[in-house]
């Protein structure tokens, strides 16, 4: 039999439930090459149409078999990798599962929340690592490996989506100063922060201490989840509190919250936590010279209880009218936090969680927007230039600023860029402490709660938060 006739035979031989079945399939893998813009990836209809209709290459092979044994391992084998393929193309270019880890967002989203993340609404972000376990983030659980091949690497490149981010969007995104990694400090300490505690050298070489030095790539970034306060081209500054965008105080979130000192006649009981959504760890104790201090100069009662606690408005409200609040002030009215810490580390020594951007603002970088490189501009912008740009030799020396060993005056953007903050303003590290979040980071939005769990309760003793299941993530929106 020639190929020409046994390719006929192999065409003519299949069901129209065949055919049907090829055909859905061939609609969706066109629109989604359409939809990727990259036509040389049609060349694998060509694989499409020898799986479905031709045959050549023995896929199924196993349903061929004598052995039962084989026949059956394989049959959950085929299954498997099918479900593997389909959960990858969804949770890369659809949405994906994502719980909260932290408080930095509430009381929006709680801790032990778990979202669903919307990736069509900014336009999905074709995955620049591409070989990489879909259930996982970066690492492998038990091996405790990387989920990921390092190669190869594809170009950022993001598809079309609905609309740019807004202000007051929730964003999941990667962190960006997570670029660099100490294996041993990876959950619990930014790399760049051990780095100005320890010192370049004691990071790197003591490997006992603070484990292997890694680079992640983008994509297997740790995932973090804030509120978008500052768009490309805008200049945002923080005065006592208030973010101004180009000079415009913005509304704050429905539930942001500070932290305050509070007298109260009564302690706080598990009852009282309960009934106002307080965590355990939100409960801190005041130290006796700060009580002391309170007392001297704002007049506070030493014979009551003191907390340091995180509240909103709300809160505030329904504490006072149950007298389980007497006296209070903001922690930032009465101390400078974050004082040394902020972003960038040099410009922002004076600047803190509170009064940040100093006296006329910070200009958010935006793709085409040319800034000077003068010594203030270099401190704000050269993370964005040496990491997130491309031109990791670029320094600043003697007033001079030099970009892949050419002087340069001045710098023009590849990219967006945006600021991000949490909505429990004084318990988040968000762009006051790690600068700017370059639009190759962005993941996507959530799009609703899908249950919630209490991680200091069993689940038969309110573990599970049956008033946000199915509630939508962003109630501000």
């Amino acid at each position: 039999m020639s190929a020409k006739e046994d390719f006929i035979r192999r065409v003519k031989d299949n069901k129209p439930t065949r055919w049907v079945r090829f055909g859905i399939v061939a609609v969706i893998f066109i629109v989604w090459v359409a939809w990727i813009g990259n036509w040389w990836l049609a060349l694998l209809g060509f694989l499409l149409f020898d799986i479905y209709i031709t045959g050549y290459i023995p896929f199924t092979w196993w349903k061929r078999s004598k052995s039962k044994t084989v026949r059956s391992v394989m049959s959950w084998v085929d299954a498997i990798v099918y479900a593997i393929i389909l959960v990858y193309f969804i949770f890369a270019f659809l949405g994906q599962n994502y719980m909260i880890p932290s408080s930095s967002l509430e009381k929006t989203l709680l801790t032990g929340d778990y979202l669903v993340v919307n990736k069509v609404t900014y336009g999905p972000r074709v995955p620049i690592t591409p070989i990489h376990f879909p259930l996982v983030h970066n690492k492998l659980p038990i091996v405790n490996t990387d989920s990921y091949l390092s190669w190869p690497q594809n170009d950022y490149h993001r598809l079309k989506g609905l609309r740019s981010v807004e202000t007051g969007d929730i964003v999941v995104f990667n962190f960006p100063a997570g670029d660099t990694v100490a294996s041993k400090f990876e959950e619990t300490a930014n790399y760049y922060d051990l780095v100005r505690t320890f010192g370049w050298e004691r990071v790197n070489r003591d490997e006992a201490t603070f484990g292997k030095i890694l680079y992640r790539p983008v994509d297997r970034r740790t995932n973090y989840v804030k509120r978008a306060v500052g768009l490309p081209g805008q200049t945002l500054r923080i005065v006592n509190d208030t973010i101004l965008i180009d000079g415009v105080a913005m509304k704050q979130p429905q539930h942001a919250q500070f932290r305050y000192f509070v007298t109260s006649p009564h302690p706080y009981t598990q009852e009282i936590a309960d009934q106002y959504g307080i965590t355990p760890e939100d409960i801190s104790g005041v130290a006796e010279e700060h009580r002391q201090f309170l007392a001297k100069n704002l007049g506070f009662d030493l014979n009551q209880h003191f907390y340091n606690i995180p509240l909103t408005d709300e809160m505030v409200e329904g504490l006072t009218a149950q007298g389980l609040i007497t006296q209070k002030a903001k922690v930032n009215d009465v101390f400078i936090t974050g004082l040394g810490e902020m972003y960038p580390a040099g410009l922002g020594a004076s600047w803190s969680t509170s009064n940040w951007g100093g006296e006329s603002g910070v200009l958010i970088p935006a793709k085409g927007l040319t800034v000077p490189l003068t010594e203030e501009n270099w401190q704000l912008y050269e993370r964005c230039i040496r990491n997130y740009e491309g031109h990791p030799e670029a320094y600043f020396a003697n007033g001079q600023a030099y970009i892949d060993g050419q002087p340069a005056k001045d710098y023009t953007f590849k990219m967006d860029y945006y600021f991000m903050m949490g909505d429990n303003r004084d318990n988040s590290l968000d762009s006051r402490f790690w600068g700017f979040v370059p639009e190759d980071h962005v993941v996507g939005t959530p799009l609703f709660v899908v249950v919630s769990f209490d991680k200091d309760k069993s689940i038969f003793n309110g573990g599970i938060r049956w008033n946000r299941v199915f509630t939508t993530a962003n109630p501000d929106k």
